[in-house]
């Protein structure tokens, strides 16, 4: 173990036993990881971008990405010199669009401050764009195997119930005890190892929304929440605010073979991203003639497609939209009629637009 601050080892002191946890933890883990391409080859950029890319996304659904991305741009150099435009298109699909930009940004901040070598240091990581304080952990620990904890809700949710501890994990002082929980139990040999154990722990078996898997969990026989029958009501949080609900009328236009997309604003949501034209509200197929008509457009063929659901965070997009062949007319400001070359291979379409993007091939 590593060496503790006084309020740390007075905090530890109350819960001894967690320096029990360890052990069996990492013999489970040594047995029963998944394997995965940046564990396979953890270097620090391969491990960055992977947490990256896994904040708000599954492993499963960040795989083919992270390949990809990897193979177009295998150094962080690459990363930093990257056309934006490339990002957006390599990103797509995956969402939280702020992600990727944000990694160019750190990109080039490495390459100018540290010659495109990632900082093996707490404080020098969580300076650079996009990464937190959980990130800063999970490199440095991975990466360069730093005796950091790597605190995210996998392992909020595994401590709470090791802990039984009702405390709300959404409070910063609770963050702050559970992270200072968590730097005591680290061995300092295998420090990347415990905090990747103790995250596989959270995602494969100790479940969320009440569905503990204790069974097949390594620390069974020191946890208090299972041994009090509550583990399946914690973590405790506060419950979450109603997203706020949208209706949408979506235009697919098509024209000549290209399809009309126009770009979002520079700030917001979907910052900078292309879309398909939409306005707020449910309309009629006529009602959507009329707006291209007002472009300077006729419509030629007018269907309804099936309706469409998005959510964000905070928001949920209620969708409706009209597959329109039209005769020609230029692109509004602000608009570019886009070709097949260019959707396949330059130009990133949101995912919230999936259920109508990906017919595309088959209109075009």
């Amino acid at each position: 173990m590593i060496k503790m601050k006084k309020q740390d080892e007075e905090l530890i002191a109350q819960h001894p036993w967690l320096l029990d946890v360890s052990g069996p933890l990492l013999a489970w883990y040594d047995r029963q990881a998944r394997i995965l391409p940046w564990r396979e080859q953890n270097t620090p950029y391969r491990v960055w971008v992977s947490e990256i890319m896994l904040q708000q996304t599954r492993v499963e659904a960040a795989l083919p990405y992270f390949e990809r991305f990897m193979q177009a741009l295998p150094t962080i150099k690459d990363l930093a010199d990257a056309d934006p435009q490339l990002l957006l298109k390599l990103w797509e699909g995956l969402g939280y669009y702020n992600r990727v930009r944000n990694l160019q940004a750190a990109a080039r901040a490495v390459v100018e401050k540290w010659d495109g070598n990632l900082p093996d240091q707490y404080d020098q990581l969580v300076s650079l764009p996009g990464i937190g304080d959980y990130t800063a952990g999970a490199i440095a620990s991975i990466a360069y195997n730093r005796p950091i904890p790597a605190v995210d809700g996998n392992v909020l949710r595994v401590l709470s119930r090791l802990l039984a501890s009702r405390a709300d994990v959404t409070q910063p002082s609770v963050k702050k005890e559970m992270r200072s929980l968590a730097q005591a139990m680290i061995p300092s040999e295998r420090a990347g190892d415990f905090n990747q154990a103790l995250m596989e722990l959270g995602a494969m078996v100790c479940l969320p929304n009440g569905a503990p898997r204790c069974d097949q969990c390594p620390v069974y026989h020191l946890c208090r929440g299972s041994q009090q029958g509550i583990a399946h009501e914690l973590p405790v949080k506060p419950p979450k605010k109603q997203r706020r609900s949208i209706d949408l009328t979506v235009f697919i236009l098509i024209c000549e073979g290209n399809v009309l997309l126009r770009q979002r604003p520079k700030k917001g949501l979907l910052a900078g991203l292309w879309e398909f034209p939409h306005v707020e509200g449910w309309i009629t197929a006529e009602e959507a003639s009329r707006w291209v008509n007002q472009w300077g457009g006729k419509v030629l063929d007018n269907h309804a497609l099936p309706k469409a659901q998005h959510i964000f965070s905070h928001l949920e997009w209620h969708m409706t939209a009209y597959k329109m062949l039209c005769t020609s007319f230029p692109a509004p400001k602000g608009y570019i009629w886009a070709d097949r070359s260019q959707l396949s291979g330059q130009i990133a379409l949101p995912s919230a637009f999936r259920a109508y993007s990906k017919h595309l091939p088959e209109w075009l």
